[in-house]
């Protein structure tokens, strides 16, 4: 029997649309169109906004008002983790404790032995913690408006514990800027389809909320103090549920930072991020990888076809799910404050090749042990 390549280049290639497109029609059409849930009341709760920082002075002076300043009626703290740091951060702080009271400081003035990483600082924060909604963030975090508190803590209501938020990048002039613009809202839409299609994997910690006895029911980071990363992502993966999670996609909800200013420093971090997502649950990590494997290929298979087979052929099966990925991403950057990046929609998704070639063999890299 002899083997047609064409033929099964081409079936391949049609495989490879198909599991796109169900991925598209399953669980990113959440993003781009919402369930919409009417709220009968709304309740405000006290909430501990917990920060860690290392050598962070100066994005403290920076960004730490805006979380001091919420505006937001009921109780609130701020609870800022100095881990060890040897700049001014300790005398900054305790200037901005002075000015505003519901500041509390905690020093942290010896390392973690055998513990790695932020999990240390961040559990002595939330055993610090005077209230029960925890609000999570970064040094270099500003929330996006003053009423970031007050949108995230309304979503604890019929037994959602856990709250994942946006955490989006400042808006620059440079092709590195928009990259990592278009990474972050990428990755969005993955945790958040996920989570509003009942599979919770993961939440970033530049914008996450929960329950304080969700962590101390999971026994913290515990099962996973060893690995260096993880205190947002593995934790989500371990204590998320279909029931207890949900999402704010609310433009007053999001918080900004300072994205990373060298190709350098961007790749060190997405590898950071790669080198962890091995931890997930089994079945995250086939969706995941599933839905990576099938975007590597596509634009590959597509050309290969172009070239081997038909191009006429090749362009009806490439062209249903360019046109709706198009069409989603679209909506959703709109909804997530990025739609400057979708006049460059086909660049992007042709740079899906390449981010997966550069960013993939982290995934057998060994964590590493800081977590600056």
């Amino acid at each position: 029997m002899v083997i047609n390549w064409r033929e099964v280049l081409f079936i391949v290639f049609c495989a490879d649309a198909l599991i796109q497109l169900f991925y598209y029609l399953y669980f990113f059409r959440r993003v781009a169109f919402p369930p919409v849930r009417e709220r009968l009341m709304t309740r405000e709760h006290p909430v501990s906004v917990i920060i860690c920082a290392r050598d962070e002075a100066a994005n403290l002076a920076r960004f730490l008002p805006g979380t001091l300043l919420q505006d937001y009626r009921t109780s609130y703290e701020v609870v800022v983790v100095n881990d060890n740091s040897q700049d001014e951060t300790r005398y900054l702080l305790e200037g901005m404790h002075r000015e505003f009271r519901h500041l509390n400081v905690v020093e942290l003035k010896q390392e973690a032995m055998l513990i790695p990483g932020k999990k240390y600082p961040l559990s002595v924060g939330i055993k610090t913690a005077r209230h029960e909604i925890l609000m999570l963030t970064d040094a270099d975090c500003v929330p996006a408006t003053e009423h970031w508190i007050q949108k995230m803590q309304d979503a604890f209501t019929d037994g959602k514990e856990i709250v994942l938020g946006y955490g989006a990048y400042q808006k620059k002039r440079s092709l590195l800027n928009a990259l990592i613009r278009f990474d972050t809202f990428h990755t969005a839409l993955q945790y958040f389809s996920y989570a509003l299609a009942g599979l919770p994997y993961m939440g970033v910690g530049r914008n996450l909320a929960y329950r304080r006895d969700v962590f101390f029911r999971h026994k913290g980071f515990s099962s996973h103090n060893h690995i260096p990363s993880g205190d947002d992502d593995l934790f989500i993966n371990m204590a998320a549920t279909r029931e207890n999670t949900t999402v704010v996609m609310d433009k007053e909800a999001f918080t900004l930072s300072e994205p990373k200013k060298t190709w350098g420093a961007w790749i060190k971090q997405k590898n950071r991020h790669f080198s962890t997502s091995k931890f997930y649950r089994p079945l995250h990590r086939f969706l995941l990888g599933l839905y990576a494997l099938s975007t590597f290929l596509f634009l590959p298979l597509f050309i290969a076809c172009i070239i081997l087979v038909d191009w006429q052929w090749a362009l009806a099966v490439f062209a249903p799910r360019f046109i709706l990925q198009g069409i989603f991403w679209k909506i959703a950057m709109s909804r997530l404050d990025e739609a400057d990046l979708w006049p460059w929609y086909p660049l992007l998704d042709a740079w899906m090749f390449l981010y997966y070639l550069t960013f993939a063999p982290a995934l057998w890299k060994r964590p590493k042990a800081s977590w600056k």
